[in-house]
């Protein structure tokens, strides 16, 4: 058995686990309740489980096309003022047009996080690149302005409860019929790895990129639609989950190297495979109360990222 097929029946076993986890651990029992086992299942477990593995999926490989475009690794999009950006769309058409269907609001979501995402890379161009801690403190204070508009916005017209929901990511909700949009993020997904070449290229930098043949504009505009699209579908669906971006593109390039094709699976699996871990535990550590899934993530996501800042650089492995 080779190594690759190895990993990947691991990787593939770890998933299923925490798949079978999700399903089977819940408020009501699964097998000995008043509910049908397979309309639990169908209905609620199943939905949760997908949501939480299609979100965590699509937000690593967003990390990923963020970070390549502005060449650096500690940047994710809640740190370009993508998701503010986004739930002010939310705002905006919840106003406009308070019954509009899921899509519509996506639509506007995705529309508003790509004029976000836009102005950061705006300013992103006239940031000196010698200290990478630099970019991600600007982007945290352009997303903290973004949001503090969306809040004020909220406050004014008596939306700060649905601000709220769209803050703080988590799975409870989830049901048959309110998560479907996500499946949104398979096609995405298949986008990004298409263009996988590509958007390693755009890791080089506008100048080199150029001189081997890429059209630079044109890729980092399917860059910024692409994570756009996934941060809205995420946060139209369950909300806004901080540090996936982060971490799972980080883990896999310091254990794997910085082979974009051949991570950009493990980089998906790996996201999935955590925020689904995530939402497992925020069930079973208060049970039957839940701790969401965007602040087990966070604790855990923010220690990552202290450790990505002292620890030494890892292999530079391109196979």
């Amino acid at each position: 058995m080779t190594a690759g097929l190895r990993l990947w029946l691991g990787l593939g076993t770890a998933l299923a686990a925490l798949a079978g986890l999700s399903l089977c651990i819940g408020a009501a029992s699964l097998f000995s309740g008043d509910l049908g086992t397979g309309w639990l299942i169908a209905v609620s477990r199943f939905p949760r489980t997908a949501a939480a593995l299609l979100a965590g999926m699509g937000l690593a490989l967003a990390g990923v096309v963020i970070q390549q475009t502005v060449q650096n690794r500690l940047v994710e999009p809640a740190l370009t003022g993508t998701p503010e950006a986004a739930m002010l769309g939310l705002l905006g058409i919840t106003l406009i047009a308070p019954g509009a269907a899921p899509v519509w609001k996506m639509a506007a979501a995705t529309a508003s996080a790509l004029i976000g995402t836009a102005g950061f890379l705006a300013l992103a161009r006239r940031i000196p690149r010698q200290d990478p801690m630099l970019l991600p403190l600007v982007g945290l204070i352009y997303g903290g302005i973004l949001g503090a508009a969306g809040l004020w916005l909220a406050w004014t017209t008596d939306l700060v409860q649905y601000l709220g929901i769209w803050r703080l990511g988590e799975f409870s909700g989830v049901v048959q019929g309110r998560y479907e949009l996500l499946w949104g993020i398979a096609a995405l997904a298949l986008l990004v790895y298409a263009a996988a070449d590509r958007i390693t290229l755009l890791g080089l930098g506008e100048t080199q990129a150029r001189s081997l043949g890429l059209n630079h504009a044109q890729t980092r505009t399917l860059g910024l639609v692409a994570v756009a699209a996934i941060t809205a579908l995420v946060i139209v669906t369950v909300g806004a989950l901080p540090f996936v971006g982060l971490v799972a593109p980080n883990l896999v390039s310091r254990w794997r190297g910085d082979n974009l094709r051949a991570n950009l699976p493990l980089v998906a699996a790996g996201g999935a495979a955590m925020v689904l871990a995530a939402d497992i535990l925020g069930r079973v550590l208060r049970a039957p109360y839940e701790i969401p899934a965007a602040t087990v993530f966070g604790v855990f996501g923010a220690g990552v990222f202290l450790w990505l800042l002292y620890a030494a650089p890892g292999p530079a492995r391109n196979g």
